[in-house]
């Protein structure tokens, strides 16, 4: 796989990538604790689907309440952060209330976004974005989609929401004229499906100011008086996964505008380069658009600016001389915003008062080093875009000399925002590298996504490939090891490195099928050498914001992850292991080397053999091979000579699909059916106690026949219960019996890795 190119790619595949990134949805995701058994594709893994209210004040408890998919055993609830503690809410006896929690938010606590997240059991639940602010919060707890019904809001508050269908929310505040007033709604940033429209109206509902692009209005309030907030969806969808935070709040006239904190796009992993100060050293100096007012720096530099007002273009000169190479680097677009910018270079010359401009570069955007999905839901590969519409690319100065820099939005030509920020650095080459990583893409049928959306949590003896993904800057070309680190016990990870020249590579996430039931926060890194330096850096993990069991009909919704979760269920087992006979294979250059697999199959399967793939540099051309399902073993042949494979230390795996007869807590039905003939016993011995009763009142002297009476109905009313115990137990069997029976689920297997040595050809 080829590195990150210096593209001059056309303003054609950004607007490819921003149609697929604002494709409405046009299916709702049903939100239950059941299991959805309609998911044919890859086995069920816990998920945490919303919490309401989305989140809470530092310094505040905050009762929230929860729902999700396959949250079987739900106990803990835990938080990315410590400064965030959760706690089962107890009713008057004592006892956990169903999916409520109290979240206790530290004073200190900084403001933020959060992962939250359920220990299940099956492990570790994906995760949901809980925000964290300083202003007082509050919940919405009426309808209030008409102006008589607009709930009132303080300015400098937060309220949470859940956007019902076919419907406007109305809020009203008081305001005084000239007061500036920022109205910010947080939806995609905090994994909201709500494709916000906000409005501003005056108090009879007349609109006085719109935003449909970014859910963001700053106005200065034209008169003293009470005015309403609108907030719909673009097409009037709504339910429990359309939920947002809107915050009401003042700003001096002047003062920058910071929104609400949200999550990261998957390709703002490679921003910022390391070391890079969080305020540039300048800013750009308008008006700067045409020669006569063009702006001088000098080299390096480091400088913001925005595209501002529409169709705005920044013009930069410096002086350079020969065999100068400098790195010009553009971000904005992986700030989050709606931008596309392309820098032309150009060499300046005079000849007396006639200036002459030669274009010497265009740097535009920086592809993908991986196929993506080519349409954002096609299974022609991954639909996480790493690549950007920010420009990077090597400047060679080949002459003393003038030169400009031309920097342009090619989506600005209209627009006409401040907030269009964006930040130029030129510097000399600083050779490093960025990682973001994901599951494993295959080429399933429906629900292929689904596999993607899932956390770290493994089955006893699963094994689970991630595709790690490195955005090489200035330059660096060197090879990548890639190690994830601080599992937990029966957990173990090897690292496929990123070879010399390439951009991709692979973890392998192992649990031993007897591995423990735990969880923990792994360090995931790469480590390289650059120049005489050894560098680590950390891996970023991309995930889908939600499962999407309708692949036509929504768009994914991708993200960057606070931390790496790890986890086991310890009660599930992987329906099928495919473990190294031997974990070291050492052969000599040019030979041809089996490798032998040994199977544990824990299930029934639909079809008899499955076909491996490889996974591992140097190894891709390694021929497919069917292993048969039901035997013991099987073995790879690997052609050294063919493969033409250097002397070296490898790590091999495979990898495939197969339809497994799932079966849903099978142990339920056993201790239902144990349960059933205790109840079963208990009847009978009460059947017969009540026949001794009623015959002793039978027999019974006149004195005792009363005793004996109440004796014999004491037994009945026992035996009346012992029934609907047992009629109870003989549900919950049918109902344990009917979510165990198999199902057709297709799953990604893939093997344990074997390490391959190759030694040199012995010289002669």
């Amino acid at each position: 796989m080829a590195k990150f190119p210096l593209s001059t790619a056309r303003p054609v595949a950004s607007a490819r990538r921003v149609a697929a990134r604002l494709g409405l949805a046009v299916a709702l995701v049903a939100i239950q604790t059941a299991p959805l058994w309609a998911q044919s594709v890859c086995l069920p893994a816990p998920r945490l689907l919303t919490t309401t209210p989305m989140g809470g004040q530092a310094g505040t408890q905050v009762e929230i309440v929860i729902t999700g998919e396959h949250l079987d055993g739900a106990a803990e609830l835990l938080f990315s952060d410590p400064h965030l503690k959760a706690t089962p809410k107890l009713d008057d006896s004592g006892k956990p209330v169903p999916n409520r929690y109290l979240i206790d938010i530290a004073a200190d606590c900084p403001v933020g976004v959060y992962e939250s997240r359920l220990m299940t059991r099956l492990g570790l639940s994906s995760s949901r974005v809980f925000s964290v602010g300083m202003l007082p919060e509050v919940t919405r707890q009426s309808p209030n989609n008409t102006l008589e019904t607009a709930m009132p809001l303080e300015v400098n508050s937060i309220c949470n929401a859940i956007q019902a269908p076919r419907s406007v929310d109305h809020y009203a505040f008081n305001a005084v004229k000239g007061q500036r007033i920022v109205v910010d709604v947080a939806t995609r940033t905090i994994d909201s499906k709500l494709d916000v429209v906000l409005v501003v109206a005056d108090a009879r509902g007349r609109d006085l100011f719109v935003d449909r692009r970014g859910g963001l209005l700053d106005f200065t309030v034209p008169e003293d008086g009470r005015y309403i907030i609108k907030v719909h969806d673009l097409t009037f969808k709504g339910g429990e996964t359309h939920f947002y935070r809107l915050s009401l709040r003042e700003f001096s006239a002047g003062s920058p505008v910071v929104r609400q904190p949200g999550t990261r796009r998957v390709n703002s992993f490679s921003w910022p380069p390391e070391g890079l100060p969080a305020l540039a050293a300048s800013a750009e100096v308008e008006p700067n658009d045409d020669v006569a007012a063009v702006q001088k720096i000098t080299l390096p530099c480091d400088l913001t600016g925005s595209f501002f007002p529409a169709a705005d273009v920044d013009l930069f000169q410096f002086d350079a001389k020969a065999g100068e190479e400098w790195w010009v680097e553009v971000a904005s677009e992986r700030f989050g915003l709606p931008t596309d910018p392309a820098v032309l270079i150009q060499q300046v010359t005079r000849t007396g008062d006639v200036e002459t401009v030669t274009d010497l570069v265009e740097f535009s955007d920086v592809p993908s080093p991986v196929k993506v999905s080519s349409n954002g839901y096609a299974y022609d590969g991954p639909f996480y875009d790493v690549g950007t519409a920010d420009p990077l690319g090597k400047l060679t100065i080949k002459a003393d000399g003038t030169y400009r820099l031309r920097l342009a939005d090619l989506f600005g030509g209209t627009r006409e925002d401040a907030r269009n920020v964006y930040r130029l650095v030129i510097r000399k080459a600083q050779p490093d590298f960025a990682l973001v990583a994901w599951p494993l893409h295959m080429e399933l049928r429906n629900g292929d996504r689904n596999a993607l959306s899932k956390p770290i949590s493994l089955r006893g003896g699963a094994t689970v490939a991630l595709e790690v993904i490195a955005f090489r800057r200035d330059g660096f070309d060197g090879e990548i090891n890639l190690a994830l680190e601080g599992l937990p016990e029966g957990m173990s990870a090897a690292g496929v490195k990123i070879p010399a020249g390439q951009s991709r590579g692979m973890v392998l996430v192992s649990a031993a099928e007897n591995a423990p039931r735990s969880f923990g926060t792994a360090t995931f890194v790469g480590r390289a050498t650059i120049g005489d330096a050894a560098v680590t850096r950390s891996c970023r993990l991309a995930s889908v914001a939600w499962p999407i069991p309708d692949s036509w009909g929504e768009i994914p919704y991708t993200r960057l992850t606070a931390d790496v979760p790890v986890s086991v269920g310890g009660i599930d087992r992987a329906p099928f292991t495919l473990t190294p006979k031997t974990p070291l294979i050492e052969a000599v250059a040019g030979q041809t080397i089996k490798v032998p697999f040994v199977h544990a199959r824990r299930t029934d399967f639909s079809g008899a053999t499955m076909n491996l793939r490889p996974i591992g540099p140097g190894f891709e051309r390694v021929a497919p091979f069917d292993v048969t399902l039901t035997a013991d073993g099987s073995e790879a042949t690997v052609d050294l000579a063919a493969l033409k494979t250097a002397p070296g230390d490898y790590l091999l795996a495979f990898y495939g699909s197969a339809v497994a007869k799932y079966r849903h807590q099978p142990e339920q039905v056993m201790a239902a059916e144990e349960a059933q003939k205790l109840a079963q016993a208990d009847l009978d011995k009460l059947t017969a106690e009540v026949a001794q009763a009623d015959a002793a009142v039978q027999s019974a002297a006149p004195a005792d026949k009363a005793a004996a009476m109440q004796a014999a109905a004491d037994l009945a009313t026992k035996r009346k219960a012992a029934e609907a115990a047992l009629a109870a137990l003989m549900t919950r069997l049918k109902q344990a019996t009917d979510a165990a029976q198999p199902r057709d689920i297709v799953d990604i297997i893939v093997s344990e890795p074997v390490q391959i040595r190759v030694k040199p050809v012995e010289s002669k």
